[in-house]
């Protein structure tokens, strides 16, 4: 079975042999490539939705592997009993909705020694989340597909996260500048995603400026207060994001 670059990158994150949960599974893909490599010894997939769940249960019964992998609706981590396994992937979801299930699910993750999560959009909120609970943000990547831009990171839940994440985010000048790249910069754009930047990087983060670009234009023609403040905050943004991409290093485009 062929994974597409961002599922494939996922399940090479897996720790091998471990036990895992796919949370919003889809057609289970993810699962049987994982169990069928050995990367996984076991799986369950888990589907909210009748469609996909019936897609996954039948990807799983086509593969043979319905005795490794258990397939079951549910939201979220409702899928999974305390300990039963010990990593959890959330995938195709926005940053948003993966923050959520993990904070409605956080009793499941006791025993849980690492996520792989790859939010569509709103990749801060997971980088926030991960950092306010202390999972330690081990790796991150970002990558292009059928044109679209994945981020994906892997979490491990480390007796020294806290010490680790303290200097994973801290703040930095940026090399030959007095640009200094903040917390909450790096919470944005990813600390390691900035040490490290790609072409693709550069390509989302010149993209999310043209879009703040046109917000920018279209709060500017507005007469209400907010919109002044936003305005400001916007300018602002824009500055610095700016900045910080005109001092990182061209070399690695």
């Amino acid at each position: 079975m062929k994974l597409s670059a961002r599922l494939q990158l996922i399940a090479d994150w897996l720790p091998t042999g471990c036990r895992f949960a796919d949370i919003g599974s889809d057609h289970a893909l993810l699962p049987v490539a994982a169990v069928r490599s050995g990367r996984a010894t076991s799986a369950v997939a888990g589907e909210v939705n009748d469609g996909p769940l019936e897609a996954a249960r039948r990807q799983v019964a086509e593969a043979g592997e319905a005795g490794r992998i258990s397939v079951r609706k549910g939201d979220g981590l409702a899928v999974i009993a305390p300990g039963e396994v010990d990593a959890i992937t959330i995938a195709g979801m926005g940053g948003a909705l993966i923050t959520s299930i993990l904070d409605e699910g956080q009793a499941k993750l006791a025993g849980v020694k690492q996520l792989v999560l790859q939010p569509n959009v709103g990749g801060e909120f997971v980088r926030r989340w991960l950092l306010e609970h202390d999972w330690y943000l081990a790796e991150e990547a970002i990558l292009e597909e059928d044109g679209k831009i994945y981020e994906v990171m892997k979490a491990e839940a480390r007796p020294d996260a806290s010490e680790r994440n303290e200097e994973l985010y801290r703040e930095r000048d940026l090399a030959g500048s007095s640009v200094q790249l903040t917390r909450e910069l790096q919470l944005m754009m990813g600390p390691r995603l900035t040490a490290a930047p790609n072409e693709v990087f550069f390509a989302k983060w010149e993209s999310e400026l043209r879009k703040l670009e046109s917000i920018h234009r279209s709060v500017a023609t507005s007469a209400l207060e907010a919109s002044r403040q936003k305005e400001v905050e916007l300018t602002r943004l824009m500055e610095q994001l700016k900045e910080v991409l005109a001092c990182l290093p061209k070399d690695k485009r």
